[in-house]
């Protein structure tokens, strides 16, 4: 009973604030409630996917949604901007597209002192981009988003532009097979906090969007979570626990993506090249920590952090060319490293460790 006192105790410092309160819980949960409602009014047949979403926007996640096209993915990017009334802005990533297009670029401009340069801002500068078809555009292109989605800033002849906050950078892409695209670089991969995966919906989903969505438009959609409430959501996400076991089995699962440390699963071992980053470590924390405010707990547990596993380590695990051989995929080496890796870490009693 001490030594779990002691990590509570201990754990206690990595939560933000004070623990949440029940109404605090109640008051969250009907904000989340009514932005997943919205959502699901917008895009019909994906719940998961909308909660998946909402995840990471509470947890301040940058999001890359892959699928083929038609599948309604920049639909539902548009859906949440209008749920959430935040300044949107679309990128169209093409082959031709510059990288001054979307971090905007110095014009000179006649002033009474004479002509100076001034800085006019590109379509990065609002609260949700929209970075359409993201692997469309050359890897110069898509390394103009790097420091913005980082450093939530854009940095151009030396000087740096503040973006608008919250600012989130939401990605579509298409299969890296189809012909035409290119693949993103793995520090650019890296800062997305969820990969998602958009699949097609059912024979019953289908019939419900032709007989209800003439032409396939979108129903109008109003304003549910204010900015206020939204930082307040925010807050709260900061403000749920992380016991100090469940930091633990964090930290452990992502050293475990690593086949050159002890410990890690024999999969591991053999089909990954190089594992995750201390960023996914983060990820792991902030979106178990967003899963838990929307199942209406104060504190998360490890069922949160298995919930959240797949989509934010499935895109950080670089794969060995022997592992496509052997008919392994990054979600199948997720769920192999999720099962092998206690939820405990197993350590000798202190007498017999030394």
């Amino acid at each position: 009973m001490t030594d779990q006192n002691s990590s509570t105790a201990t754990s206690s410092t990595r939560s933000t604030g004070t623990l949440l309160s029940p109404a605090d819980i109640e008051r969250a949960n009907q904000q989340i409630g009514r932005l997943l409602e919205g959502l699901g009014t917008a895009i019909l047949g994906q719940r998961e996917l909308l909660e998946q979403v909402t995840i990471c926007l509470l947890a301040r996640g940058h999001l890359l949604l892959e699928g083929l096209p038609g599948l309604g993915k920049t639909e539902l990017v548009k859906a949440l901007s209008s749920l959430l009334g935040l300044e949107f802005r679309r990128l169209q990533f093409t082959p031709d597209l510059l990288p001054s297009d979307i971090t905007g670029a110095p014009i000179l401009q006649d002033a009474q002192e004479g002509r100076r340069l001034v800085f006019q801002p590109g379509p990065i500068f609002a609260n949700l981009v929209l970075a359409d078809e993201i692997n469309r555009a050359t890897p110069k292109t898509q390394a103009a988003l790097l420091e913005a989605m980082q450093e939530r800033r854009v940095t151009v002849l030396g000087e740096s532009h503040p973006l608008p906050l919250p600012f989130f950078v939401l990605a579509t892409q298409n299969p890296i097979e189809l012909e035409g695209t290119y693949p993103l670089p793995e520090a650019q991969v890296d800062r997305f906090t969820f990969k998602v995966l958009v699949e097609g919906v059912d024979s019953a989903t289908l019939e419900e969007i032709i007989t209800t969505r003439q032409h396939g438009r979108s129903p109008e959609l109003e304003v549910v979570c204010s900015a206020e409430e939204l930082d307040e959501l925010f807050a709260m996400t900061d403000r749920v626990h992380l016991p100090g076991a469940v930091a633990g089995y964090i930290a452990r699962l992502v050293e475990a993506t690593h086949p050159d440390r002890d410990g890690a699963p024999e999969p591991v071992q053999q089909f990954v090249r190089f594992g995750a980053s201390p960023r996914a470590a983060i990820a792991l924390a902030a979106t178990s920590r967003a899963a838990a405010l929307m199942a209406g707990k104060p504190n998360v547990g490890f069922d949160e952090v298995r919930q959240v596993a797949g989509s934010v380590l499935g895109h950080r695990l670089i794969l060995d060319y022997s592992a496509r051989l052997e008919g392994w995929t990054t979600p199948q080496m997720v769920a192999a490293l999720v099962e092998a890796v206690p939820e405990m870490a197993r350590e000798l009693p202190g007498d017999l460790s030394g």
